[in-house]
């Protein structure tokens, strides 16, 4: 007997599944809705990273079946999942268990930064521009990454709710490996399962090279990890990110020549938008205070190509209009789209970032290498479950301290009537702790 489409929703909810992918939007809200297409999102545009590709490769039937699970939600008579062609393990994968009554086929992307951006992959596969400030359901599409898909197929066929995580660890460590571990696990234990760092001072980076922020290993991980990155602390992708504000304003206001390279490389430029990073940092020099001119600033994706790949100075302009966006909130001042119907320019082919370009770019091409993955479960003896680990509200705790929980248990859910997820406990044992941020459980 199939599953309904309000089963599959409710499992999904039940389940606590959010965007694998990074972003962490709930999945049962995003879902719900009526499109053409959905997208599998496995095009992985972070270099170093290796979880969605080897997620394809070993359980290509849950991607398949999670997909399709989507599309008997949104009513979607396609399904399309991106990977990039380099993928070959997964591709083969893949094509082994497509059926063409399904209506599902792949997308073989170019090795290019950034593909597996939303806006970006949307335009690519179907030729259509989401609009400013938009999502993917504003031209008929849903995305979901193949984590997420994954995820899932678990909920709906195996009533598994999302309480472990597949990361890669890579960077300045002994073994580099992809591992499933339990969400709430420290940092620090992880980056001991890819046999300890291979340097002593060192910096951490929690998602990939260009979008990742910078952590310490006492912090945990969630349902969107994907990366965790260890990298000298004079390493130049971490010397960019502990520049303080103040100076990469000076730094604008004193060193920017105006040479528009950074708007001609910005992926939502190219695709029609009406950001120029160049006129932001024209706009904070010349300005004393932030005001609606600015507003241009929160069409900003922030995937870093302006800063880490474009500018000739070594400026970073994604910082200052990260900095700009904080202070048009602060001032009230909301979102606003400038562009309503926007085309992508002409060069946009041309203007994609090669994929190894990039990594030489940014200095991490000796720590491009295998990353294997090791499919047994690490439960740690403790784990710190945070209660925001996704968009909208915090999940609510549901348990007290001392009282004993297994695995899987609900321990945190939504707020009545506001946007959010349930969690759940990822290993058996006694609530330790409850923080306004997390629940500690300990074996």
């Amino acid at each position: 007997m199939e599953t309904s489409r309000e089963e599959i929703i409710e499992k999904i909810e039940e389940a606590g599944i959010v965007g694998a992918g990074g972003a962490g939007f709930p999945t049962h809200v995003k879902i719900n809705t009526s499109v053409e297409i959905v997208i599998g999102n496995g095009a992985e545009c972070e270099p170093l990273l290796r979880v969605d590709q080897q997620l394809m490769e070993l359980f290509p039937e849950k991607v398949i079946g999670g997909l399709k699970l989507v599309m008997q939600v949104t009513g979607a008579k396609t399904g399309i999942i991106a990977l990039k062609k380099k993928y070959k393990k997964a591709i083969d994968a893949l094509i082994k268990r497509l059926n063409k009554k399904d209506n599902i086929k792949l997308f073989l992307l170019n090795n290019f930064y950034p593909a597996g951006d939303e806006q970006t992959l949307v335009y690519t596969v179907t030729g259509k521009v989401i609009p400013e400030l938009g999502l993917p359901l504003d031209v008929g599409a849903v995305v979901d990454n193949v984590g997420t898909l994954i995820n899932i197929y678990d909920a709906v066929y195996e009533n598994k709710p999302v309480t472990e995580k597949f990361v890669t660890v890579t960077g300045a460590v002994n073994k580099p490996g992809t591992f499933l571990v339990s969400v709430g696990t420290s940092v620090k234990e992880l980056i001991n399962l890819a046999g300890g760092p291979s340097i002593e001072d060192y910096k951490i980076l929690a998602g990939g090279p260009m979008m990742g922020n910078l952590i310490s290993e006492n912090d945990v991980i969630t349902k969107t990890t994907g990366g965790i990155i260890v990298l000298p602390s004079s390493h130049y992708l971490i010397r960019r990110r502990v520049e303080r504000i103040k100076r990469s304003i000076k730094l604008a206001k004193t060193l920017c020549i105006q040479c528009n390279t950074c708007t001609e490389n910005c992926p939502r430029h190219a695709l029609g938008h009406n950001i120029r990073p160049h006129l932001l940092m024209r706009k904070i020099s010349m300005k004393s205070e932030i005001d609606k001119k600015f507003i241009d600033a929160f069409l900003c994706c922030e995937c870093g190509v302006c800063s880490l790949y474009a500018c000739p100075m070594n400026l970073s302009p994604r910082d200052v209009i990260k900095f700009i966006k904080q202070e048009l909130i602060k001032k009230g001042i909301k979102p606003e789209s400038l562009n309503k119907n926007p085309a992508a320019k002409s060069y946009y082919k041309q203007r994609k970032i090669p994929g190894e370009k990039l990594i030489h770019r940014v200095k991490i091409k000796r720590y491009d290498v295998p990353a294997p993955i090791n499919l047994e479960l690490y439960q740690p003896q403790k784990v710190r479950i945070l209660l925001s680990q996704h968009i909208g509200m915090p999940a609510i705790p549901v348990v007290k301290s001392g009282e004993r929980v297994e695995k899987g248990a609900i321990i945190g859910k939504i707020p009545e009537g506001k946007l959010g997820s349930f969690i759940h406990a990822s290993i058996s044992g006694k609530v330790t702790q409850i923080t306004d941020s997390y629940i500690e459980i300990s074996k």
